[in-house]
């Protein structure tokens, strides 16, 4: 149990760093390789082209930097300073928070009570509760945006530098093998072989966050959890699907689809713990 605390801890501290790291990579790779290659020709320095791009791209990952930011900024913590932390019967060792009675959760890696606690992202290093669901979900959306548009531009990279011909699907599936083998023996550069590497983490980036903005857009829509839905408990939901939706994004959901910024006054605790009470 030790080893896995200890595990868990570094994995918060690694995720982070790996984003922002990635985000770095994404950000150089297409202002001094995409654009200058893709876009512009010798004899002309701006067109329109290359403005659109890198305003859609720029948009796209201030959006994603935004969002983030904001669900480290409103935490999900309870500041309720009565919170009695024992767990309920059916509480697990082998999961990284405590069922609480009351329906909140105390979370052994944050050491704090969540109301109605989703679950623990390593990435924003906290847990994704009430108070910064929509932003979470406003994350994984630009950010899957952002590495599913970087891959669409690397791919056209290699086929502008390089004259690799992605009409065949297996183009792209035999690309990584193949990159591999050629940078040992020599033929491409260290920096071909790192480019066609993050072509793969876009990609998965991409769908992994497309996935999850999914799944919680679904549970948010039924007025349930992930820790619910891990320990098998279907929630019946006494709102509708548009009154479970408001909750998290509220009335000016558009603002918040367009601007990372706060949508919604935060959710008084007893009215939080309400729609838990099943938990």
């Amino acid at each position: 149990m030790i080893f896995r605390m200890f595990r868990l801890r570094v994995l918060n501290t690694i995720a982070p760093v790996y984003f922002f790291a990635a985000t770095t990579v994404t950000f150089i790779f297409y202002f001094y390789f995409f654009i200058p290659t893709i876009f512009q020709r010798p004899d002309v320095s701006l067109k329109v082209s290359t403005v659109i791009h890198s305003a859609v791209f720029l948009y796209l990952m201030l959006n994603a930097l935004g969002n983030y930011v904001m669900a480290i900024k409103y935490p999900a913590e309870s500041s309720h300073e009565t919170m009695i932390r024992v767990c309920s019967a059916d509480c697990s060792d082998k999961i990284d928070a405590h069922y609480l009675l009351n329906g909140c959760h105390f979370c052994k890696l944050c050491q704090k009570t969540i109301l109605r606690r989703d679950h623990h992202c390593f990435f924003t290093g906290n847990c994704i509760g009430n108070r910064n669901m929509r932003y979470f979900i406003m994350f994984c959306i630009y950010t899957s945006c952002t590495c599913l548009y970087s891959l669409v531009l690397g791919v056209a990279f290699l086929t502008v530098e390089y004259n690799i011909s992605f009409e065949n699907p297996l183009t792209f599936l035999t690309l990584l093998p193949f990159s591999t083998g050629y940078f040992f023996l020599g033929v491409i550069s260290g920096m071909q072989f790192f480019l066609v590497l993050m072509l793969y983490v876009w990609l998965g980036i991409g769908l992994v966050c497309a996935g999850f903005c999914c799944q919680q857009v679904l549970l948010v829509a039924r007025g349930q959890t992930y820790c619910q839905m891990k320990q098998g408990q279907l929630v019946e939901s006494h709102s509708s699907w548009k009154e479970n939706l408001s909750d998290v994004f509220g009335s000016r959901w558009a603002l918040g689809f367009v601007l990372p910024m706060q949508t919604v006054e935060t959710f008084p605790e007893d009215t939080a713990a309400k729609h838990h009470k099943h938990d």
